[in-house]
């Protein structure tokens, strides 16, 4: 006894309209019919059936199926292999699409309208994390101060970034040299770097008062993407993002107004 069509349809996950297009096109006509002329489909039809889903699944078009199923051993591998050549030729163009996806992203997430090509000449090792650019967006899209910062960072040509890029090598060398030789956080030295980095910021993306600071180096304690923002990994020691977000917040005392009382 034969399997009905909508039998065929519902355990194969086709259509009965395409089963249907593949009994009139001949590639895979029903082997019986029932007394009241409706399609049955054999054992051996359904195994052919999985074939051609095999080959659909790999985007073969049907009349090619059709000459593979009409001669397997003449033309089933010399197929097979123009197809992977062909797969691996649109993989290959995909992820290069991908990487224009991504580079489109990031200049969107990270307000930066550099070609690649500039972006590594200026950036060197300080690499853009969009995981963490998606985040932070979503994070920080309400605040103004973002907002401000995107606006700004839009705007700077690659002249621009090659100096900010500048100040901060040289800033983050003078950080890890009072870092390495033992200065406390919260000393004067580390106190001022902390200063002159949140001066930074204000000069080249948003006003950075010292609440918003702390914030900023909260994130830079927290999660290793936003330090590696500011500190590529090959120049990173233990404790060195701690650090830092300590000197930010001794900063951030010292530069509030003391509080008076009144007798």
């Amino acid at each position: 006894m034969g399997h009905p069509v909508g039998q065929v349809s519902a355990f194969a996950g086709v259509t009965i309209r395409t089963l249907h297009h593949y009994d009139k096109t001949g590639l895979l006509r029903p082997s019986e019919r029932s007394p009241a002329g409706y399609r049955l489909y054999s054992d051996a039809d359904l195994a052919r059936l999985q074939q051609i889903l095999f080959y659909r699944e790999l985007g073969f078009p049907l009349d090619e199926i059709a000459t593979i199923l009409a001669d397997p051993q003449a033309n089933a591998l010399d197929q097979l292999r123009a197809r992977h050549r062909r797969l691996t030729e649109e993989i290959t163009r995909l992820r290069r699409l991908v990487e224009v996806a991504e580079q489109a992203m990031e200049v969107q997430q990270t307000g930066v309208p550099l070609t690649p090509e500039e972006r590594f000449e200026v950036f060197g090792e300080i690499a853009f994390d969009l995981t963490y650019a998606t985040e932070a967006e979503r994070k920080w899209r309400h605040s103004e101060g973002y907002r401000q910062s995107m606006a700004r960072a839009a705007t700077h040509s690659k002249a621009d970034w090659a100096q900010i890029m500048a100040e901060a090598a040289d800033w983050r060398a003078r950080l890890i040299a009072a870092f390495d030789a033992g200065e406390p956080a919260d000393g004067e030295r580390a106190m001022d770097l902390a200063e002159e980095h949140r001066h930074h910021l204000t000069r080249w993306f948003t006003p950075c008062p010292t609440d918003m600071h702390g914030r900023i180096a909260d994130d830079f304690a927290a999660d290793p993407r936003a330090f590696a923002l500011l500190v590529p990994p090959t120049e990173q020691r233990p404790g060195l993002a701690p650090y830092l977000r300590t000197a930010i917040h001794a900063n951030a005392v010292r530069q509030s107004p003391p509080t008076t009382t009144t007798p």
